[in-house]
């Protein structure tokens, strides 16, 4: 439950009718500040600098409508500011409790039409954000944002393509003026050795931001409807009553340890809506999936199909022996043949859904139900409360969605998922599921911007080249580096559905594909990657080919009291370091490229007074992720707060710890 501690909010009134004078606004500590102002042609302007450096320069801003250049012919009507300082505390997390600390400054604009356009900055410690309002009803289309981030100095950003199906691509580090349109977020080494990330927050009847160059500057590129109204320009949104945009968002640390850290996406989304939220918790799973993807037992009935009653009884045991919270299984409904007519409360004849349902409560095992729907949103909103009744019925209180088609059908026909109208539909699904205490795995989603505040049952999303990728991908799988972009570039934007934990390498349907892995950092995923709802991937036979590596997965939580980037590159490395929610337990958790390390972990954040008992998982010395994946070794060792591990990491490596309390 969302708890508020501290609120305070001054508001003063200054008067500015047609004033040309600058506004600024700065943070808490003084350091971070944003300076608005108008041009000679009453065009809006934004500046941001740190520690007195400029950061961005004068950068446009404003909207064009079908019938108005809401760029420009503005007057500054009044401003307003306020001081906001609370503490809240999530339902799940990377930690407990959150400080919301900001300064706000609205602008309040009119345009020569009549329009009124209102800008709210908040500016935080580490960074900045805006968005745009107004207090007036209307029905306009918007055609563009001129929205701009004009960088005093070219950084280097790490993106992937805007029209990358799913998000699902391998992140790039290029010089800013050489990048294409790129979707949000950015993730930006900036010229000085600091970092920035570039973001929106509660994404909600808008268009997903997409971001392309000019010089040394990122232009806002909506993401379009693709049957537009619009006589002879490309409708971006379709606004029906009071505008209010998502915030577009900076955050600005020295360090990539802060930049991690930074929570300023999520406070910048509303309180939880959800009263009563103790339905929702934190999951670690295993499934019938990972065969369908290396070819050993199929999605539709037949003679290797998946889900079948027997082999989900086998699934839910193996789950209730090593203490896994829940089991997946896709395939078990009518429709996979043709992946058109799927049908979410028909099972096919070897699934036992009112069995299996018993069955796992008896034994304490959760199921999550998987419902894809091939692209086929509209069909499926139609039928919410229907598919959301029969799985509730069923004791199913976690549902992984899918929308596996390049262009997804919804309420409007065929759009791009991450336009308004595929925005509205994923905010239907979450609202819904809610009702019949549904949490949601969202595959194939729009970009995460933080609505998991708001939407606690939102718990994982994908929108990421995961794991599978590694089971079939033609290019023979996602290179080493891969995993170590990602906790700095995607993971930023909210919890993923990466599915870690492969333990078997070799796939001889598929020989050609394999995973850039040892085995011990398959284990370093899961401190590495954030997710509440966390899928150990494999089949259960090939766990126990290695149990004494598996006791870590057996053990290791998926929700944190705190968590700490104790090093890392991007795209070299890093390490993690997390502490269990309600416990004194600690996990430490490592990856790296295809570059052998040495990881240097000053346990400084264990308690003074204590001493622990360390059990690392570590690659052996001639463990490599191509000749010798598998070789490891495992050790057990006495440490205090004073104490530093120090852990080599294989090519392709890792390493994981649990560092428990000496009782």
């Amino acid at each position: 439950m969302m708890k508020r501690v501290v609120y305070l909010c001054l508001v003063c009134s200054v008067l500015l009718a047609c004033s040309p004078d600058e506004l600024s606004v700065c943070s808490p500590d003084g350091n971070t500040c944003v300076t608005f102002s108008l041009n000679d042609d009453g065009a809006p302007r934004y500046a941001v600098s740190k520690n007195g450096k400029a950061v961005l320069i004068s950068s446009p801003m404003g909207l064009k409508t079908e019938r108005m250049d809401l760029t420009r012919d503005f007057t500054i009507m009044n401003s307003t500011r306020a001081t906001h300082d609370e503490t809240w505390e999530t339902v799940w997390g990377e930690e407990r409790t959150i400080r919301d600390q900001h300064e706000e400054l609205t602008v309040m604009l009119r345009h020569t039409s009549g329009y009124k356009l209102h800008i709210v900055f908040r500016v935080f410690d580490d960074g900045i954000a805006f968005r745009y309002s107004s207090p007036d009803r209307s029905e306009m289309t918007i055609v563009d944002e001129a929205t701009s981030y004009c960088f005093a100095e070219e950084p280097h950003v790490w993106s992937i393509p805007w029209r990358t199906e799913y998000y699902e691509g391998l992140w790039t580090k290029q010089l800013l003026s050489q990048i294409d349109t790129v979707c949000s977020p950015v993730t930006i080494e900036m010229a000085d050795g600091s970092y920035a990330f570039l973001h929106e927050a509660a994404l909600t009847d808008y268009p997903a931001q997409n971001l392309f160059a000019d010089g040394s500057t990122l232009r806002t590129y909506l993401t379009p409807w693709k049957d537009e109204e619009a006589k002879d320009m490309e409708a971006k949104v379709y606004v029906r009553g009071r505008l209010n945009t998502p915030w577009r968002l900076l955050v600005l640390t020295p360090t990539l340890p802060d930049l991690v850290a930074s929570r300023i996406m999520l406070n910048l989304n509303e309180p939880c809506a959800i009263e009563d939220t103790e339905w929702i918790r934190p999951m670690k799973f295993i499934g019938i999936w990972w065969g369908m993807h290396i070819k050993t037992m199929t999605w539709e009935a037949g003679p290797k199909h998946g889900a079948t009653t027997a082999n989900m009884e086998r699934y839910l045991r193996f789950a209730n022996k090593h203490g896994f919270d829940a089991v997946l299984a896709e395939g078990w409904n009518l429709g996979w043949e043709d992946w058109k007519s799927f049908d979410f409360t028909t099972p096919y004849p070897d699934w036992d859904m009112d069995h299996l349902s018993r069955f796992a409560d008896s034994i304490g095992v959760a199921i999550v139900g998987h419902n894809e729907t091939g692209g086929n949103a509209a069909s499926y909103e139609q039928d919410l409360d229907s598919i959301y009744r029969y799985h509730a019925k069923h004791g199913i209180h976690v549902i992984k969605t899918g929308y596996v088609a390049p262009i997804i059908r919804t309420m409007d026909g065929l759009q791009w998922n991450k336009g308004q109208s595929g925005v509205r539909h994923y905010r239907k699904v979450i609202e819904t599921a809610a009702k019949y205490h549904i949490m949601i795995d969202n595959h194939e989603p729009v970009m995460p911007t933080g609505l998991s505040r708001t939407y606690p049952n939102l718990v994982s999303q994908e929108g990421v080249r995961g794991q599978e990728w590694n089971a079939w991908s033609t290019d023979g799988g996602s290179p080493c580096e891969h995993v170590t972009v990602l906790p700095y570039t995607r993971i930023m934007a909210g919890p993923v559905d990466y599915t870690p934990g492969v333990f078997h390498f070799e796939n001889p349907i598929i020989p050609t594909t394999r995973v850039h892995s040892t085995l011990m950092n398959q284990l370093g995923l899961f401190v590495c990657f954030y997710s509440p709802l966390q899928m150990a991937c494999d089949l259960p036979e090939h766990y126990m080919e290695h149990p004494d590596a598996f006791r870590f997965i057996e053990h290791v939580p998926c929700d944190w009291e705190r968590s700490i980037l104790v090093d890392g590159t991007i795209g070299d490395f890093c390490i993690f370091a997390r502490q269990g929610r309600g416990t004194d337990d600690w996990y430490v958790g490592g990856i790296t490229d295809d570059e052998a390390r040495e990881a240097v972990v000053p346990l400084g954040m264990l308690d003074s007074d204590k001493t622990y008992r360390v059990t690392l998982y570590e690659d052996a010395p001639n463990a490599d992720w191509f000749a010798h994946p598998y070789a490891h070794n495992i050790k057990e060792m006495t440490v205090t707060a004073a104490d530093t591990l120090h852990v080599r990491m294989a090519p392709g490596g890792g390493f994981a710890a649990e560092i428990n309390p000496v009782q």
